[in-house]
């Protein structure tokens, strides 16, 4: 079986944790005897210049790459900023039609596997018909929590989940989310994240890390970009109110200054620490000497750090929205908290650490998140989509 793997979230030189989490993905879903080839398409701009912001960094990105042994095309596609969104799809299959096509000479694919619904899962469908191939697209979260919103997207969203040979969500309520705006339920499977249990994993001598990393006393961690929707700001405004804990937040975006200044006006700036971008081989580190993570997003599909984190040990406390439920299941993974304001985080935090869980039974839970039972289940349904297509062809009535 030759699969080819379209997705513009797929990581690349520039941007190297864009979307790890497919990466991880694919490497799980692709054992011997399947080929594949991955197209991850970027933004066409013209200009390196940089006060045209993340814009010009696309330009940086080169034609082709490799990634753990995996072959990466990066054709350009063209895009309206802030204004496009409606015809985002139609130009990212117009931009890499004739691109598949000269690949499509020496590696005949069998059918698409895109990730992330609109514009790329969209666009996949339009391409899967052109190249007469069956396609599977994946959910990952404001695919299905946000980009709905907007009626034209939500209509084509729908339309290629009924032409789709399945589509799969990351967690139950993105599959609900997709059931409420009209999508047939028999195209729907949840097929969870999983995590890097090697890399993840509680350290040998927590104490000596700590000691080393100057985490002390209560120490919680928030991880993720400086956006607002993380809601880095509630951690720090549920801080105030937790005398002796601390906050350290890793991540960069454009709220850094922000979110400092607030620190220093609620007097906390001495106990809330900026670590900046982290890379993924640091974070078990990080997260193994934190005694909790906490995850104040208005919305996640199921969010990396909530995985990663209990895959070293640390409980979580996460309001509770959209996929962060299907992972805090038991006292083992953590708390939700349905009140997402500063008193209400602060409160659960309270709670937590008063009675925090054992740690080895935190990463006994994390078990079950393996990436090899994801890759698995998401390999059965290329499987299957491959077997049933050419069944529909072998039954159809020979032209005379």
């Amino acid at each position: 079986m030759k699969v080819l793997v379209l997705s513009s979230l797929f990581p690349n030189p520039v941007q190297r944790r864009h979307g790890i989490f497919i990466e991880h993905r694919i490497a799980a879903t692709y054992s011997s005897g399947i080929e594949m080839r991955v197209v991850a398409p970027v933004p066409w701009f013209p200009s390196r210049n940089e006060r045209w912001g993340r814009y010009a960094s696309y330009a940086d990105i080169p034609l082709d790459a490799e990634r753990r042994g995996i072959s990466i095309d990066h054709p350009r596609y063209l895009t309206v900023p802030k204004f496009g969104q409606t015809v985002a799809p139609a130009l990212m299959a117009a931009s890499l039609y004739r691109h598949i096509a000269r690949l499509r000479r020496t590696f005949d694919f069998d059918v698409i596997d895109s990730y992330y619904l609109y514009p790329d899962g969209v666009a996949a469908s339009w391409l899967a018909k052109m190249f007469d191939r069956p396609f599977i697209r994946s959910a990952l979260g404001t695919d299905v929590s946000l980009i709905p919103n907007w009626l034209p997207s939500r209509k084509m969203i729908v339309k290629a989940v009924r032409q789709s040979a399945a589509t799969t969500a990351v967690c139950k309520a993105l599959v609900q989310g997709l059931e409420n705006i009209g999508a047939p339920a028999g195209k729907l499977h949840v097929i969870e994240h999983g995590v890097d249990l090697k890399m993840f994993s509680p350290p040998d001598d927590r104490a000596q890390l700590r000691l080393k990393l100057g985490f002390h006393g209560p120490t919680i961690l928030s991880v993720g970009h400086l956006i607002e929707r993380k809601g880095h700001d509630l951690a720090i405004r549920a801080l105030a109110g937790l005398p002796g804990a601390s906050l350290v937040i890793a991540g960069d975006g454009p709220l850094e200054m922000k979110l400092r200044q607030l620190a220093t006006d609620l007097g906390v700036g001495d106990r809330v620490r900026f670590l900046g971008h982290v890379e993924q081989h640091e974070l078990p580190a990080i997260y193994g000497s934190a005694d909790l993570t906490l995850l104040c997003s208005d919305r996640e599909g199921i969010a990396n750090v909530l995985l990663e984190s209990i895959a070293c040990g640390t409980p979580l406390v996460a309001t509770s929205v959209w996929g962060s439920p299907d992972v805090i299941t038991c006292p083992e993974a953590g708390v939700l908290t349905g009140d997402r304001s500063p008193m209400g985080i602060e409160r659960v935090l309270r709670k937590i650490l008063a009675d925090m869980p054992d740690r080895s039974a935190t990463r006994r839970y994390a078990e079950r998140y393996d990436w090899t039972e994801t890759g698995r289940l998401h390999r059965a349904l290329l499987m299957q989509a491959v077997l049933q297509y050419q069944a529909n062809s072998s039954s159809q009535p020979v032209p005379t």
